[in-house]
């Protein structure tokens, strides 16, 4: 065989040369930006905020702007990379259950909170006795007694409430349970042992309960059953509420869901409270929230629906006037 000309030889061997110098240049502008950073911090007296972002960018920007504007100009908020490690102390934000899962299994040092994942998955992490002190939430999911109060509001007449559950979640359900008995509702837990007996299982549920309030289980919601479980409920004439709002589109009647601004200004407000104690707050549902209905799904049902304000506002008082009660 022959060997390749000199023009090929030459353009071949130059290769390497440019991988170097890219390689260093890529180094230098790292090390520069390490030390603009902390020149910034030093200078400005400002703390810092690292994110771990999701995989989309557009989104990832969008939500930084929202935290920087709500933290203000003595905190600065950026990308979280190698520079990071010299600032063991600065709080971690991880949008999403991947950035989550990501983080952790590389960093266990810095200080995280985890948004725009469910309770569960923070549940689960917080088990660890490595992760759990320096790790909390606001959690994304709705918490599941205002998604119980949606039922009501849209179905006045209701009194039973029927859940889904594997046999290894059961227990998780009782404080609900006692909950929703302070509001008049009675609630049983019908158990799914494996996905053959789903729809057998959700039928014995449907003859019980007024209506089915979806948990954030996506072994049993997800979206290869949901379709399944929509006929079935509706052929009762039954209605469904939750898990999350993504589910409305499929064709549930309604759920609750945390409006991206209100849910950065009470992350903002939760980083905070760790920038001005150093202590991390408890992990905690978002106070602010709005509802997604499916006005066509409701019209086949024959079920009237109020003004959205109007249920928002109902179910505020119910809560305030629940905890209230509960005050010594």
């Amino acid at each position: 065989m022959r060997s390749s000309s000199p023009r090929v030889r030459a353009l071949s061997g130059a290769a390497p040369g440019r991988i170097r110098v890219s390689a260093l240049s890529g180094r230098i502008c790292r090390i520069i930006t390490g030390v603009l950073l902390l020149f910034l911090v030093a200078s400005a007296q400002a703390s810092i905020v690292f994110i771990q972002g999701s995989g989309n960018p557009a989104f990832n920007q969008r939500f930084t702007e929202l935290l920087q504007s709500h933290l203000g100009d003595q905190v600065l908020v950026r990308p979280f990379s190698d520079d990071a490690r010299a600032y063991p102390k600065a709080p971690v934000v991880t949008l999403g259950p991947e950035a989550l899962t990501d983080f952790l299994e590389t960093d266990k040092s810095h200080p995280v909170f985890a948004l725009l994942v469910n309770r569960r998955m923070v549940s689960g992490f917080r088990g660890s006795d490595e992760v759990n002190q320096s790790l909390t939430s606001l959690y994304y999911d709705p918490p599941l007694l205002r998604q119980a109060l949606i039922g009501r509001s849209l179905l006045p007449q209701a009194t039973r409430v029927s859940l889904l559950a594997r046999p290894d979640d059961r227990s998780s359900y009782d404080a609900l349970i006692d909950e929703l008995a302070r509001f008049g509702l009675e609630a049983r837990v019908f158990l799914v042992t494996g996905e053959d007996v789903l729809i057998q299982t959700l039928t014995r549920a449907l003859s019980f309960g007024d209506f089915l309030l979806a948990t954030p289980d996506d072994v049993i919601y997800n979206p290869r059953t949901i379709k399944h479980i929509l006929l079935t409920t509706y052929r009762r004439n039954r209605l469904v509420v939750g898990p999350g709002h993504a589910f409305v589109r499929a064709g549930v009647l309604a759920s609750s869901y945390a409006p991206l601004t209100g849910y950065a200004r009470e992350s903002a407000e939760m980083v905070r409270s760790f920038l001005d104690s150093g202590r991390l707050p408890p992990p905690a549902y978002p106070t602010a929230f709005d509802i997604e209905v499916n006005t066509q799904v409701a019209r086949s049902l024959n079920i009237p629906l109020p003004d959205q304000s109007e249920i928002i506002k109902g179910i505020r008082e119910l809560l305030e006037q629940s905890t209230a009660e509960r005050q010594p």
